[in-house]
């Protein structure tokens, strides 16, 4: 599930680079390079500007593999080389010539001298293709337990997702701190879930901010960090204030005190339903030593909200202005995606977000067992 924060911050790292060294820029670069065993067809070297890629030229490469090709950076810029349609390179350039080299008989032998920040990028290359590589077992694993119908190993599958998701972002946040201040390290900010890792992203951007001020992306970045902020970690919980099913108003705030997860879920939701049997089995555990839930429908009719309380069994307090997306909890908690949920200590504060299946068991039985 994408929020908005994340595609946002997808789209604008690709236009952002730069090198570490405080030298005149005379804003020209020099990108060279061999490639050896070549394909048939072209190098084409594009731009990324805001969101979507520029064609700027076709290289010449000659009889040897050589080519050679100066850009004008004025501003650190991402830049794609897609050679032959085979292999693409990512290389951010500001003040530093790039030289390449690739030999098409041997995936693992490109190498960029030059430009650190281009350097810095293959850090970032290599972790997301381990990554991918991991993920597409993880798949390959749950359709085949799902095909044999094996909630066991559903289970297992589910767990290990979640800790290759907070491993992933352990190495994608070890990796971004040994960049130092390279503006490479704003490309691995797409990698990282704002929700749980808003401290470390707005101190990056604000440490990238002094080394680049006035940097027209790092200011976007840091104008949407800002919207995200009252729902950081931390942060006390917004008030929530909408009818229940009896249409008696009730808050948020009246649950103080206790260990409470924010339910945005819906009766048309399939994964909101397929998770209330979780949600009911932990309340049933945990309720009595301070767990409450407060859950929050986005449906669009009362009969199908009352009816969906009634045949999943929810006892607890139920919510709802029957708005659907427009409902104003889901804007205040800019809700883009259901199920979504957010876990609030006996304080107010915020200290989990999208807690579901293995990991809201795992949270709870951190604080209650």
């Amino acid at each position: 599930m994408m929020n908005k924060m994340n595609a946002i911050v997808f789209l604008l790292l690709l236009s952002f680079f730069s090198c570490e060294e405080k030298q005149v820029n005379d804003g020209k670069v020099e990108i060279t390079g061999n490639l050896e065993n070549s394909r048939v067809g072209a190098v084409i070297l594009s731009q990324f500007t805001d969101s979507r890629p520029k064609v700027l030229d076709t290289l010449e490469v000659d009889d040897k593999g050589n080519f050679s090709y100066e850009v004008e950076v004025n501003t650190p810029t991402f830049y794609e080389l897609n050679m032959y349609g085979e292999k693409s390179i990512r290389l951010a350039l500001f003040k530093e010539d790039v030289n390449i080299s690739y030999d098409f008989a041997n995936p693992e032998s490109l190498v960029i001298k030059g430009s650190k920040d281009s350097q810095e990028m293959l850090k970032i290359e290599k972790l997301m293709e381990a990554y991918q590589a991991k993920v597409n077992a993880l798949n390959e694993a749950y359709y085949k337990a799902m095909g044999e119908n094996n909630t066991e190993e559903i289970k297992q599958i589910q767990t290990d997702a979640m800790a290759l998701e907070s491993n992933q972002s352990t190495e994608v946040k070890n990796v971004i701190n040994s960049m130092g201040d390279s503006f490479a390290s704003l490309a691995a900010i797409g990698l990282l879930n704002p929700k749980n890792e808003f401290q470390f992203m707005d101190s990056l951007v604000a440490k990238l901010d002094e080394t680049y001020p006035e940097t027209k992306s790092i200011i976007q970045i840091k104008q949407q960090l800002d919207e995200m902020r009252a729902l950081s970690m931390g942060q006390i919980a917004p008030e929530i204030e909408l009818p229940n099913p009896e249409g008696e108003i009730i808050k948020l705030s009246d649950l103080r005190g206790k260990y409470v997860m924010i339910d945005f879920w819906a009766a048309w939701c399939k994964p909101c339903r397929e998770e209330n049997p979780n949600v009911v089995r932990l309340y049933n555990e945990y309720n009595e030593k301070g767990f409450e839930v407060f859950g929050v429908s986005l449906d669009r009719t009362k009969e199908a909200w009352v009816d969906a309380i009634a045949e999943d069994g929810l006892t607890w307090t139920q919510v709802s202005d029957l708005q659907y997306f427009n409902s104003a909890a889901a804007e205040l908690y800019q809700i883009n995606a259901i199920p979504a949920t957010y876990l609030i200590d006996p304080d107010g504060k915020i200290i989990g977000k999208d807690l579901r299946g293995p990991s809201l068991e795992a949270k709870l039985a951190e604080i209650f067992d």
